[in-house]
């Protein structure tokens, strides 16, 4: 089984990294919107240090979604989830593999790349890694809550466009206590221990029972 889970995240990793547009187009989408959102609020850098850790979170929400729809439609495509189904393998590990293959092509480089981007919306200095470890510890559960409305849809020939409407809800509890995680290592009232916990906690849940459900979904479809 660890031969098996191993040979499914090897060859998402090298998928992702064949196409050219998952990580990297991810990343460069990120970039862009911290850039923009600057230049669209003006010159008040108290506010733009105010509303910066929204700023990186939501740019990493969106750019999740990037690619995301093709987590299991591209397999369903070619016959590969088919095999994937017959194998031994339990479906969830299947999943498992899969979404950590997302995260680390897609979450896991904007986290890595949060404190740098985070001069571009005025964050202090000291405040920079914290925000940077909320978006390292919550980005997995994006993907995982992306992975299960992925496997709902991976039947569907336009269901890109359903997958952002089914994801954006069950979000936000993530980015509320991302955000607020992040807001405290600015100097807010909370500690920053308290958010922080609660978005670890909200990652693990989200990680088991995002592998279940698009376990569940791509039984259901078959």
């Amino acid at each position: 089984m660890t031969r098996a889970f191993l040979a499914i995240l090897k060859r998402d990793l090298m998928l992702a990294s064949r196409a050219g547009g998952g990580g990297e187009l991810a990343l460069v989408f990120f970039l862009t919107l911290v850039v923009l959102v600057p230049f669209a609020l003006g010159p008040d850098l108290n506010l733009l240090s105010r509303i910066g850790p929204a700023i990186l979170w939501l740019g990493a929400l969106l750019s999740t979604l990037i690619g995301l729809d093709r987590l299991f439609q591209s397999d369903e495509e070619d016959g590969s989830l088919d095999l994937i189904r017959a194998s031994a393998l339990p479906l969830e590990l299947s999943v498992l593999a899969k979404g950590l293959a997302h995260w680390l092509t897609t979450g896991l480089p904007l986290a890595l790349a949060a404190p740098l981007l985070g001069l571009l919306v005025a964050l202090p200095v000291d405040a920079m890694l914290p925000v940077a470890a909320t978006l390292l510890v919550g980005t997995p559960a994006l993907s995982f809550i992306g992975a299960a409305a992925a496997a709902l849809t991976a039947g569907l020939r336009r269901g890109g466009l359903i997958l952002p409407v089914l994801v954006a809800p069950l979000t936000i509890p993530v980015l509320i206590f991302g955000v607020s995680a992040a807001n405290s290592a600015l100097g807010g009232t909370v500690p920053f221990l308290t958010p922080f916990l609660i978005l670890c906690a909200l990652t693990l849940g989200s990680i088991v029972i995002g592998t279940v459900a698009a376990a569940v979904a791509l039984r259901q479809a078959d």
